[in-house]
């Protein structure tokens, strides 16, 4: 498997990539996928978004976003597994990249939105040091109108980029 960023001759891998993902999954995303200025926009330089690539396939993506004004110093992680190669350490490994993302762009700090029910999601972010921050009750409306817990999980960059360099994760990257 290889990690990298997105590139303009990656757009109908990331389409096909989209396309198997749950109609679940995309009630959640924050950003219009299957509009081709969006997906185009992420192969801009400087737009801190990767994927997973095996055989010409995309497995998952990862985008670092920064907030902005009084939040400028912290970057969101936003991150996509395909189903069938989740538990397999792709989510992992792309986690990992962002926090070397965050480092590039200077952040200090990064958040994760994650729905509250998504145990195991929570368990690999808390494995790399994310610490619950947040627990926003009813904040998320799913595409059949049922409400949803969100809970906020957050990183500081230096910290973890030292714990991972300590482990040796970042030379392995």
């Amino acid at each position: 498997m290889e990690i990298r960023p997105v590139q303009p001759d990656d757009h109908a891998a990331l389409t096909a990539f989209f396309h198997r993902m749950p109609e679940g999954d995309r009630t959640f995303f924050k950003e219009d996928v299957d509009d081709p200025h969006v997906l185009a926009s992420w192969a801009r330089p400087g737009a801190a978004r990767l994927i997973a690539v095996e055989n010409g396939e995309v497995l998952g993506s990862v985008a670092v976003v920064p907030l902005h004004g009084w939040s400028s110093h912290v970057g969101e992680v936003r991150l996509l597994v395909d189903p069938e190669c989740r538990g397999r350490g792709v989510g992992r490994a792309l986690a990992q990249r962002a926090v070397l993302e965050a480092m590039d762009m200077s952040l200090a700090k990064l958040i994760v939105d994650v729905i509250a029910e998504q145990e195991s999601l929570i368990g690999m972010f808390r494995a790399l040091g994310f610490e619950p921050e947040a627990l926003l009750v009813d904040h998320v409306r799913d595409r059949s109108g049922q409400v949803r817990d969100l809970l906020v999980l957050a990183n500081s960059v230096e910290s973890q980029f030292a714990s991972m360099s300590a482990a040796g994760i970042v030379d392995s990257l």
